[in-house]
């Protein structure tokens, strides 16, 4: 779900910055299962890491959840009348609010020709358009619906987060609501599954200098908010559960055993069948490594989306 950056992290044109993690006030959650569940924030939601070393990025999705939200949602779609074809051709256009968290002095107030590469990016990702024969065409679609753009030192710092994101969320449980922070990672995403206990703070929070022309070395293309809209629309990572035939719930990416750092071609973490998929925008390679979504994360999207979107 998210990337976290090192605490000591060199910013392009910058001193080495010291950074470190801010709680906030966390909701209590249930399973699919109906087990309660603790909410650590941020690290409860996911957050993609930078880097080698990478603590526990998300609350634990067990196996017995991950049967569980499967279940779920294939009683969902059922009641609906929504076979899994028809799931997988759902697709369409999905609203985006970009909330920029900018400090009182301005610091982190990216410009609108960044925001708009930034939707461009997303379009290119979930279109399939960066490696055209290969990769699926997810059928989404983002618009920018809105921009805004506060000044708050404690919000930029992504402090709060639960009440700033509860105040200035936008749209339904179609909108992607993107907030533009500056903290130790580089993006945390919800999950659709927690949508209708945690409405107010559905959405991803992204590093503002991940956008294309950020200063993140190898995380400035735009591709965190790929990954992080991917845990929105219900992915895994594609190491999620390791080396296991169930892995990440999606049967076209290899079974992979840890998370990816840098573009090791021919990395094999797993004795399962295949090599590690770390062209895959779920992995945590670096940005330019990235040029994929699998067909069946393309159905998996559609389905979770259909169910609670």
């Amino acid at each position: 779900m998210t990337r976290l950056r090192r605490t000591a992290l060199a910013l392009v044109g910058a001193s080495v910055l010291a950074l470190s993690i801010h709680s906030s006030p966390a909701q209590a959650m249930r399973t699919p299962d109906g087990a309660k569940v603790a909410c650590f924030e941020p690290a409860s939601m996911g957050a993609r890491t930078a880097g080698a070393d990478r603590p526990a990025d998300h609350r634990d999705v067990s196996p017995r959840e991950q049967r569980a939200i499967e279940k779920r949602t294939k009683a969902i779609l059922d009641r609906q009348g929504v076979t899994a074809a028809e799931a997988a051709a759902t697709g369409g256009s999905v609203p985006v609010y970009v909330h920029v968290m900018a400090d009182k002095y301005g610091n982190g107030n990216v410009t609108d020709t960044q925001i708009a590469d930034q939707i461009s990016v997303l379009n290119k990702t979930f279109g399939g358009q960066e490696l055209v024969g290969t990769a699926a065409n997810t059928g989404f679609t983002f618009t920018l619906a809105g921009t805004d753009r506060y000044y708050n030192s404690t919000w930029h710092a992504d402090r709060q987060s639960t009440t700033y994101r509860a105040k200035t969320r936008l749209g339904g449980a179609n909108a992607l609501n993107i907030w533009l922070v500056d903290f130790k990672y580089l993006g945390i995403a919800t999950f659709p599954w927690d949508y209708a206990a945690n409405p107010k703070i559905d959405g991803i929070r992204v590093h503002f200098d991940s956008l294309p022309g950020g200063s993140i070395a190898n995380y400035n293309l735009g591709e965190t908010a790929t990954h992080e809209a991917g845990h929105w629309f219900g992915l895994y990572h594609t190491f999620q559960g390791g080396c296991t035939s169930t892995n990440d719930e999606v049967a076209d990416t290899p079974a992979q055993g840890s998370a990816t750092n840098g573009c090791p071609e021919g990395r094999d973490s797993c004795t399962l069948a295949g090599l590690d998929p770390i062209h895959n925008y779920m992995d945590y390679s670096y940005d330019s490594c990235y040029n994929q979504f699998t067909s069946n994360q393309s159905s998996r999207m559609s389905s979770m989306f259909a169910a609670y979107r």
